[in-house]
Protein backbone atom coordinates (compact mmCIF):
# COMPACT_ATOMS: atom_id res chain seq x y z
CA UNK A 1 0.00 0.00 0.00
CA UNK A 2 1.49 3.38 -1.03
CA UNK A 3 2.33 5.85 1.71
CA UNK A 4 0.97 9.41 1.97
CA UNK A 5 4.22 10.98 0.68
CA UNK A 6 4.16 8.82 -2.40
CA UNK A 7 0.51 9.72 -3.06
CA UNK A 8 1.35 13.43 -2.69
CA UNK A 9 4.21 13.10 -5.25
CA UNK A 10 1.85 11.30 -7.61
CA UNK A 11 -0.80 14.00 -7.38
CA UNK A 12 1.90 16.70 -7.84
CA UNK A 13 3.22 15.01 -10.98
CA UNK A 14 -0.29 14.67 -12.31
CA UNK A 15 -0.97 18.36 -11.75
CA UNK A 16 2.30 19.36 -13.44
CA UNK A 17 1.47 17.10 -16.34
CA UNK A 18 -1.94 18.62 -16.76
CA UNK A 19 -0.51 22.14 -16.53
CA UNK A 20 2.12 21.36 -19.21
CA UNK A 21 -0.52 19.75 -21.38
CA UNK A 22 -2.76 22.79 -21.03
CA UNK A 23 0.14 25.15 -21.86
CA UNK A 24 0.97 23.02 -24.89
CA UNK A 25 -2.59 23.12 -26.15
CA UNK A 26 -2.72 26.85 -25.51
CA UNK A 27 0.51 27.39 -27.40
CA UNK A 28 -0.64 25.11 -30.22
CA UNK A 29 -3.97 26.83 -30.81
CA UNK A 30 -2.90 30.37 -29.86
CA UNK A 31 -1.89 32.93 -32.54
CA UNK A 32 1.66 32.69 -33.91
CA UNK A 33 2.66 36.08 -32.54
CA UNK A 34 1.72 34.99 -29.00
CA UNK A 35 3.72 31.77 -29.28
CA UNK A 36 6.85 33.50 -30.59
CA UNK A 37 6.73 36.10 -27.84
CA UNK A 38 6.21 33.50 -25.10
CA UNK A 39 9.06 31.33 -26.49
CA UNK A 40 11.41 34.33 -26.72
CA UNK A 41 10.59 35.30 -23.16
CA UNK A 42 11.22 31.77 -21.90
CA UNK A 43 14.56 31.60 -23.72
CA UNK A 44 15.67 34.90 -22.22
CA UNK A 45 14.59 34.10 -18.67
CA UNK A 46 14.07 30.53 -17.57
CA UNK A 47 15.85 28.71 -20.38
CA UNK A 48 18.77 31.15 -20.75
CA UNK A 49 21.36 28.93 -18.91
CA UNK A 50 20.39 25.96 -21.08
CA UNK A 51 20.62 28.06 -24.24
CA UNK A 52 24.04 29.36 -23.19
CA UNK A 53 25.29 25.81 -22.61
CA UNK A 54 23.96 24.74 -26.01
CA UNK A 55 25.74 27.65 -27.75
CA UNK A 56 29.03 26.85 -26.01
CA UNK A 57 28.68 23.19 -26.95
CA UNK A 58 28.12 24.08 -30.61
CA UNK A 59 31.14 26.41 -30.62
CA UNK A 60 33.32 23.74 -29.06
CA UNK A 61 32.18 21.21 -31.63
CA UNK A 62 32.83 23.66 -34.45
CA UNK A 63 36.25 24.54 -33.02
CA UNK A 64 37.21 20.89 -32.79
CA UNK A 65 36.14 20.34 -36.39
CA UNK A 66 38.09 23.36 -37.56
CA UNK A 67 41.11 22.26 -35.54
CA UNK A 68 41.04 18.85 -37.21
CA UNK A 69 40.78 20.50 -40.64
CA UNK A 70 43.60 22.93 -39.93
CA UNK A 71 45.78 20.12 -38.59
CA UNK A 72 45.17 18.06 -41.72
CA UNK A 73 46.02 21.03 -43.93
CA UNK A 74 49.17 21.72 -41.93
CA UNK A 75 50.29 18.11 -42.23
CA UNK A 76 49.63 18.14 -45.97
CA UNK A 77 51.51 21.40 -46.39
CA UNK A 78 54.44 20.07 -44.35
CA UNK A 79 54.58 16.95 -46.52
CA UNK A 80 54.51 19.02 -49.69
CA UNK A 81 57.17 21.39 -48.36
CA UNK A 82 59.47 18.46 -47.56
CA UNK A 83 59.22 17.23 -51.13
CA UNK A 84 59.28 20.67 -52.75
CA UNK A 85 63.10 21.10 -52.89
CA UNK A 86 63.54 17.75 -54.62
CA UNK A 87 60.75 18.59 -57.07
CA UNK A 88 62.28 21.98 -57.79
CA UNK A 89 65.71 20.43 -58.26
CA UNK A 90 64.33 17.77 -60.59
CA UNK A 91 62.38 20.38 -62.52
CA UNK A 92 65.49 22.53 -62.88
CA UNK A 93 67.59 19.58 -64.07
CA UNK A 94 64.93 18.62 -66.60
CA UNK A 95 64.89 22.19 -67.87
CA UNK A 96 68.67 22.15 -68.21
CA UNK A 97 68.54 18.79 -69.99
CA UNK A 98 65.87 20.11 -72.36
CA UNK A 99 67.97 23.19 -73.07
CA UNK A 100 71.00 20.98 -73.75
CA UNK A 101 69.02 18.80 -76.14
CA UNK A 102 68.01 21.91 -78.11
CA UNK A 103 71.63 23.04 -78.45
CA UNK A 104 72.95 19.67 -79.60
CA UNK A 105 73.52 19.20 -83.31
CA UNK A 106 73.76 15.42 -83.15
CA UNK A 107 71.38 12.53 -82.49
CA UNK A 108 70.67 11.62 -78.90
CA UNK A 109 68.45 9.40 -76.77
CA UNK A 110 67.02 10.63 -73.47
CA UNK A 111 67.22 8.01 -70.71
CA UNK A 112 66.31 7.76 -67.06
CA UNK A 113 68.82 6.53 -64.51
CA UNK A 114 67.04 3.60 -62.87
CA UNK A 115 69.55 2.46 -60.27
CA UNK A 116 73.04 1.10 -59.99
CA UNK A 117 73.72 -2.22 -61.64
CA UNK A 118 74.85 -3.63 -58.30
CA UNK A 119 74.04 -2.58 -54.76
CA UNK A 120 77.66 -1.92 -53.84
CA UNK A 121 78.86 -0.64 -57.22
CA UNK A 122 78.95 3.14 -57.56
CA UNK A 123 80.99 3.14 -60.75
CA UNK A 124 78.26 2.11 -63.21
CA UNK A 125 74.69 3.22 -63.90
CA UNK A 126 71.65 1.44 -65.31
CA UNK A 127 69.71 3.36 -67.96
CA UNK A 128 66.17 2.85 -69.23
CA UNK A 129 67.24 2.94 -72.92
CA UNK A 130 68.68 0.05 -74.90
CA UNK A 131 69.30 -1.20 -78.39
CA UNK A 132 65.64 -0.72 -79.38
CA UNK A 133 66.10 3.03 -78.95
CA UNK A 134 69.33 2.99 -80.96
CA UNK A 135 71.84 2.88 -78.09
CA UNK A 136 75.04 0.94 -78.76
CA UNK A 137 78.26 0.27 -76.92
CA UNK A 138 80.79 3.10 -76.57
CA UNK A 139 78.18 5.84 -76.95
CA UNK A 140 79.01 8.88 -74.76
CA UNK A 141 76.63 9.73 -71.93
CA UNK A 142 76.33 13.39 -70.92
CA UNK A 143 74.46 15.49 -68.38
CA UNK A 144 73.77 19.25 -68.50
CA UNK A 145 77.02 19.81 -66.55
CA UNK A 146 79.28 17.69 -68.73
CA UNK A 147 80.55 14.17 -69.33
CA UNK A 148 79.11 11.31 -67.23
CA UNK A 149 80.66 8.27 -68.90
CA UNK A 150 80.28 5.85 -71.78
CA UNK A 151 77.93 2.95 -72.53
CA UNK A 152 79.58 -0.30 -71.55
CA UNK A 153 76.91 -2.95 -72.19
CA UNK A 154 73.58 -2.83 -74.04
CA UNK A 155 70.45 -4.99 -73.88
CA UNK A 156 67.07 -4.56 -75.59
CA UNK A 157 65.54 -2.09 -73.13
CA UNK A 158 68.40 -1.12 -70.83
CA UNK A 159 72.10 -0.35 -70.88
CA UNK A 160 74.96 -0.13 -68.39
CA UNK A 161 77.11 3.00 -68.31
CA UNK A 162 80.73 3.16 -67.14
CA UNK A 163 81.08 6.46 -65.30
CA UNK A 164 84.25 8.51 -64.88
CA UNK A 165 84.75 6.87 -61.45
CA UNK A 166 85.49 3.50 -63.09
CA UNK A 167 89.19 2.53 -62.95
CA UNK A 168 89.25 1.88 -66.71
CA UNK A 169 87.83 5.27 -67.67
CA UNK A 170 90.06 7.36 -69.96
CA UNK A 171 89.41 10.42 -72.11
CA UNK A 172 91.81 12.59 -74.08
CA UNK A 173 91.36 16.21 -73.12
CA UNK A 174 92.74 19.71 -73.44
CA UNK A 175 92.29 22.99 -71.59
CA UNK A 176 89.76 25.57 -72.71
CA UNK A 177 92.61 27.99 -73.41
CA UNK A 178 94.29 25.41 -75.66
CA UNK A 179 97.74 25.65 -74.06
CA UNK A 180 97.87 22.10 -72.61
CA UNK A 181 96.67 18.63 -73.61
CA UNK A 182 96.72 15.26 -71.92
CA UNK A 183 94.60 12.37 -70.67
CA UNK A 184 91.99 12.49 -67.89
CA UNK A 185 91.71 9.39 -65.72
CA UNK A 186 90.36 8.51 -62.25
CA UNK A 187 92.53 9.40 -59.29
CA UNK A 188 95.11 6.76 -58.50
CA UNK A 189 94.58 7.11 -54.75
CA UNK A 190 90.87 6.36 -54.96
CA UNK A 191 89.87 9.81 -53.72
CA UNK A 192 86.87 9.93 -56.03
CA UNK A 193 88.27 12.62 -58.32
CA UNK A 194 90.03 12.86 -61.67
CA UNK A 195 93.60 13.51 -62.75
CA UNK A 196 94.83 15.41 -65.79
CA UNK A 197 97.91 13.43 -66.79
CA UNK A 198 100.57 13.77 -69.47
CA UNK A 199 100.76 17.57 -69.39
CA UNK A 200 104.26 18.73 -70.41
CA UNK A 201 106.26 20.35 -67.64
CA UNK A 202 106.64 23.59 -69.57
CA UNK A 203 102.86 23.97 -69.96
CA UNK A 204 101.49 25.24 -66.66
CA UNK A 205 97.72 25.14 -66.11
CA UNK A 206 96.29 27.69 -63.62
CA UNK A 207 93.70 26.70 -61.04
CA UNK A 208 90.13 27.08 -62.28
CA UNK A 209 90.86 26.17 -65.90
CA UNK A 210 88.14 24.13 -67.61
CA UNK A 211 89.19 20.83 -69.19
CA UNK A 212 87.31 19.64 -72.31
CA UNK A 213 87.36 16.42 -74.29
CA UNK A 214 89.64 16.74 -77.32
CA UNK A 215 87.87 14.26 -79.62
CA UNK A 216 90.94 12.06 -80.11
CA UNK A 217 90.27 8.32 -80.08
CA UNK A 218 86.90 8.43 -81.82
CA UNK A 219 84.78 7.71 -78.68
CA UNK A 220 84.16 11.11 -77.10
CA UNK A 221 83.45 14.10 -79.34
CA UNK A 222 85.32 17.34 -78.93
CA UNK A 223 84.14 20.05 -76.54
CA UNK A 224 82.40 18.13 -73.71
CA UNK A 225 83.31 19.56 -70.26
CA UNK A 226 85.17 17.00 -68.16
CA UNK A 227 86.11 19.02 -65.07
CA UNK A 228 87.95 21.97 -63.59
CA UNK A 229 91.59 22.06 -62.48
CA UNK A 230 91.91 22.50 -58.71
CA UNK A 231 95.63 21.99 -58.13
CA UNK A 232 98.77 19.97 -58.80
CA UNK A 233 98.91 16.35 -57.62
CA UNK A 234 102.50 15.60 -58.47
CA UNK A 235 105.15 16.63 -60.97
CA UNK A 236 108.39 15.35 -62.41
CA UNK A 237 110.94 18.06 -62.99
CA UNK A 238 111.57 18.53 -66.68
CA UNK A 239 109.05 15.88 -67.72
CA UNK A 240 105.36 16.30 -66.81
CA UNK A 241 102.80 17.64 -64.34
CA UNK A 242 99.70 15.83 -63.08
CA UNK A 243 96.80 18.09 -62.10
CA UNK A 244 93.82 17.36 -59.87
CA UNK A 245 90.49 17.85 -61.66
CA UNK A 246 87.08 18.30 -60.07
CA UNK A 247 84.51 16.46 -62.24
CA UNK A 248 81.91 18.58 -63.99
CA UNK A 249 79.02 16.09 -63.65
CA UNK A 250 78.06 13.99 -60.63
CA UNK A 251 76.70 10.55 -61.63
CA UNK A 252 75.25 10.04 -58.15
CA UNK A 253 72.83 12.96 -58.54
CA UNK A 254 71.96 12.37 -62.21
CA UNK A 255 68.36 11.23 -62.64
CA UNK A 256 68.15 11.80 -66.42
CA UNK A 257 70.92 11.78 -69.03
CA UNK A 258 71.41 11.99 -72.77
CA UNK A 259 73.09 9.23 -74.78
CA UNK A 260 74.82 10.67 -77.87
CA UNK A 261 74.33 8.53 -80.98
CA UNK A 262 77.30 8.70 -83.40
CA UNK A 263 78.34 12.23 -82.33
CA UNK A 264 80.40 14.36 -84.71
CA UNK A 265 81.92 17.81 -84.67
CA UNK A 266 82.66 20.18 -81.82
CA UNK A 267 80.10 20.26 -78.99
CA UNK A 268 81.65 23.13 -77.03
CA UNK A 269 78.81 25.48 -77.94
CA UNK A 270 76.27 23.05 -76.54
CA UNK A 271 77.85 23.29 -73.08
CA UNK A 272 78.15 27.03 -72.27
CA UNK A 273 79.13 26.30 -68.69
CA UNK A 274 80.04 29.01 -66.19
CA UNK A 275 83.61 27.74 -66.04
CA UNK A 276 84.12 28.09 -69.76
CA UNK A 277 82.59 31.52 -69.80
CA UNK A 278 84.65 32.53 -66.80
CA UNK A 279 87.84 31.24 -68.40
CA UNK A 280 87.09 33.07 -71.64
CA UNK A 281 86.17 36.20 -69.71
CA UNK A 282 89.38 36.06 -67.70
CA UNK A 283 91.40 35.52 -70.87
CA UNK A 284 89.67 38.48 -72.54
CA UNK A 285 90.23 40.67 -69.50
CA UNK A 286 93.90 39.70 -69.40
CA UNK A 287 94.31 40.56 -73.06
CA UNK A 288 92.54 43.87 -72.58
CA UNK A 289 94.73 44.64 -69.59
CA UNK A 290 97.91 43.91 -71.55
CA UNK A 291 96.70 45.95 -74.51
CA UNK A 292 95.75 48.84 -72.24
CA UNK A 293 99.13 48.74 -70.51
CA UNK A 294 100.98 48.75 -73.85
CA UNK A 295 98.86 51.63 -75.16
CA UNK A 296 99.38 53.56 -71.92
CA UNK A 297 103.13 53.03 -72.12
CA UNK A 298 103.15 54.31 -75.72
CA UNK A 299 101.13 57.37 -74.72
CA UNK A 300 103.48 58.08 -71.82
CA UNK A 301 106.50 57.80 -74.14
CA UNK A 302 104.94 60.23 -76.63
CA UNK A 303 104.14 62.69 -73.84
CA UNK A 304 107.68 62.53 -72.48
CA UNK A 305 109.14 63.05 -75.97
CA UNK A 306 106.87 66.04 -76.58
CA UNK A 307 107.85 67.57 -73.24
CA UNK A 308 111.55 67.10 -73.99
CA UNK A 309 111.26 68.76 -77.41
CA UNK A 310 109.33 71.67 -75.93
CA UNK A 311 111.96 72.17 -73.25
CA UNK A 312 114.72 72.19 -75.85
CA UNK A 313 112.88 74.80 -77.93
CA UNK A 314 112.39 77.03 -74.90
CA UNK A 315 116.11 76.89 -74.05
CA UNK A 316 117.04 77.71 -77.65
CA UNK A 317 114.84 80.82 -77.89
CA UNK A 318 115.87 82.28 -74.53
CA UNK A 319 119.73 82.04 -74.86
CA UNK A 320 121.31 83.36 -78.14
CA UNK A 321 123.63 80.91 -79.76
CA UNK A 322 127.34 81.61 -79.30
CA UNK A 323 129.76 81.34 -82.16
CA UNK A 324 132.15 78.54 -81.60
CA UNK A 325 135.70 79.26 -82.84
CA UNK A 326 137.74 76.24 -83.59
CA UNK A 327 141.51 76.50 -82.80
CA UNK A 328 142.60 75.19 -86.18
CA UNK A 329 140.46 77.76 -88.05
CA UNK A 330 141.93 80.74 -86.15
CA UNK A 331 145.51 79.56 -86.73
CA UNK A 332 145.02 79.05 -90.45
CA UNK A 333 143.44 82.44 -91.16
CA UNK A 334 146.15 85.07 -92.12
CA UNK A 335 146.54 88.14 -89.99
CA UNK A 336 145.85 91.52 -91.64
CA UNK A 337 148.92 93.45 -92.99
CA UNK A 338 150.09 96.40 -90.90
CA UNK A 339 149.20 99.82 -92.24
CA UNK A 340 152.19 102.21 -92.62
CA UNK A 341 151.78 105.84 -91.54
CA UNK A 342 150.73 108.32 -94.20
CA UNK A 343 153.68 110.24 -95.88
CA UNK A 344 153.82 114.03 -96.02
CA UNK A 345 151.85 115.88 -98.68
CA UNK A 346 154.97 116.67 -100.76
CA UNK A 347 156.04 113.07 -100.87
CA UNK A 348 154.85 110.95 -103.76
CA UNK A 349 151.80 108.62 -103.19
CA UNK A 350 152.79 105.31 -101.71
CA UNK A 351 152.19 102.10 -103.55
CA UNK A 352 148.94 100.22 -102.63
CA UNK A 353 149.38 97.66 -99.91
CA UNK A 354 149.30 94.06 -100.88
CA UNK A 355 145.87 92.42 -100.36
CA UNK A 356 145.57 89.42 -98.31
CA UNK A 357 144.11 86.36 -100.02
CA UNK A 358 140.90 86.52 -97.95
CA UNK A 359 140.30 90.33 -98.23
CA UNK A 360 137.94 91.82 -100.77
CA UNK A 361 138.68 94.90 -102.95
CA UNK A 362 136.20 96.97 -100.97
CA UNK A 363 138.07 96.20 -97.75
CA UNK A 364 141.33 97.36 -99.35
CA UNK A 365 139.75 100.61 -100.50
CA UNK A 366 138.40 101.25 -97.03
Amino acid sequence: MASASERSYTRRDTVLFLVCLGLSLFGLFSPASWGQGISAGLRETVLWPLVWLQVRAEEGKTSRVRLRAITAQRDSASYLVQGLPSLLAENERLRQLLSLSRRLRTRYVAAEVLHQSQATDGRTLLLSAGSREGVSAFDPVVAPEGLVGVVLNVSDRSSIVMTWAHPEFRVSAFTVTGNAAGVVAPSAGGEGGLEFRGVPYRDSVPVGTLVLSSGLGGVYPKGIPVGTVTGVVREQAGWERVYRVQPAANPGSAAHVLVLIAPEGDLARAFPSDSALQAQRLDSLERLRVADSVAQAARDARVRRTDSLAAIRRDTTRVPPRRVVRPDTSAASPSPAPVSPAPPATAPAPAPAARSPGASPGDTAR
